[in-house]
């Protein structure tokens, strides 16, 4: 028997998280973990243009590590991650979607965006009720913000065309479980119609 699953109610105020758009996951030449990104970064451009003209908060995460410490067994799970070195440039956001001075890059060392960091508290100073997921990969840090953001009562989207994986079966599987469990999937277009009211 197939679940019912409702579209969620429009938030009052979103923000935009950009989820690990750093090269180590946007340049496949540099980086083991990444994987060809061209769409996903046009996507996020639109995105972060209309954020910024209706001045509305936008936040950036990145996986950097600084001590051996640091998300150990995660790393023990997954070597290509020691790419990600503190200094390396593979922590640094892909320029093509580079931050402004005024939105935060939030250091993260687990999937979440969420998990040991201070972007729920970011998120509520900003006052926003509804935040828009995008970045890389869909099946881990993207799923991992994703399902934390609805943990934490944001009314949330990911965006299809702005989140990319290196396993186009597991992009496809991750969305259609958020889709139908916990948050709302919706395109460019939709989304961008959602903010501006359109919908």
């Amino acid at each position: 028997m197939s679940l019912t699953s409702r579209s969620l109610a429009r938030a009052e105020r979103y923000a935009l998280v950009l989820v690990d758009m750093s090269v180590g996951f946007t340049d496949p030449v540099q980086s083991a973990l990444g994987t060809e990104s061209a769409a996903v970064v046009a996507a996020n451009q639109q995105l972060l243009a209309y954020f910024r003209e209706q001045g509305l908060p936008v936040f950036y995460t990145t996986v950097a590590y600084s001590e051996p410490d640091q998300a150990r067994i995660f790393r023990e799970k997954l070597p290509s991650l020691e790419v990600l070195a503190l200094g390396s440039g593979m922590e640094v956001i892909d320029p093509r979607v580079a931050p402004r001075d005024n939105e935060p890059v939030i250091i993260k060392h687990w999937p979440s965006g969420f998990f040991g960091t201070d972007l729920n508290e970011f998120l509520k100073q900003a006052g926003v009720d509804g935040v828009v997921v995008t970045g890389m990969t869909t099946s881990g840090c993207v799923r991992a913000t994703a399902l934390d953001s609805l943990q934490n009562e944001y009314r949330t989207i990911v965006v299809r065309d702005a989140v990319g994986d290196r396993d186009a079966q597991a992009h496809d599987a991750n969305l259609k479980d958020l889709e139908t469990k916990y948050v709302d999937v919706l395109s460019l277009q939709q989304t961008l119609a959602l903010l501006a009211g359109d919908d």
